[in-house]
């Protein structure tokens, strides 16, 4: 049996095999290489995001260069790599961090940061962090909600490898009445 078009239906069949076959091959890799969608859990980094905010994370932009100081990253979390995090970059591969009274210092400058959460119930932040030198091939991150926030200052999470860094928010795209492009 054959269609209108001469051709059978087997060929009609292997039409929509490679069809389908060439679909996914193509998501898999947009989501390995270019984007991939990510729900924020938690409240480490309001006010800028909140819990069930959904991301389009950038994933290439890291293929031809590295993360820079205020990006929002994606990175897998050092002791248990099946999760993911995400953070704020501070200080980058040679930069020296400190935190005295919760003002970061970056390289002997005070960080502004109008990001950061001021507003918390538990009262300012007064974090305090040793005078450290970021290793090279490594990030410092910090959540932007400070009393909430599990990031480089805490020993599992520490100095995060680039290795591990996932790509950088790109855009927020719900709720919908939130949508933008991240800074």
């Amino acid at each position: 049996m054959s269609d209108k078009s001469g051709g059978s239906w087997q060929d009609t069949v292997n039409d929509w095999l490679v069809s389908i076959i060439v679909a996914v091959a193509l998501a898999f890799c947009i989501r390995t290489f270019i984007f991939e969608p990510y729900l924020v859990e938690g409240s480490s980094m309001f006010p800028t995001l909140v819990s069930h905010e959904r991301l389009i994370v950038d994933k290439f932009s890291y293929f031809v260069r590295d993360p820079k100081r205020g990006e929002i990253i994606v990175f897998r979390y050092p002791k248990d790599e099946s999760r993911d995090f995400i953070k704020r970059v501070i200080a980058v591969g040679g930069d020296t961090i400190e935190m005295r009274d919760g003002a970061v210092l970056v390289n002997g400058k005070k960080v502004d940061e109008p990001y950061t959460y001021k507003d918390d119930p538990k009262g300012p932040n007064h974090s305090n962090y040793r005078k450290s030198v970021v290793p090279q091939e490594h990030i410092f991150v910090l959540g932007d909600n400070r009393n909430n926030s599990e990031d480089s200052r805490f020993a599992d999470v520490d100095f995060v490898p680039l290795k591990l860094v996932k790509g950088k928010a790109a855009v927020s795209f719900w709720p919908f009445d939130k949508a933008r492009i991240m800074p």
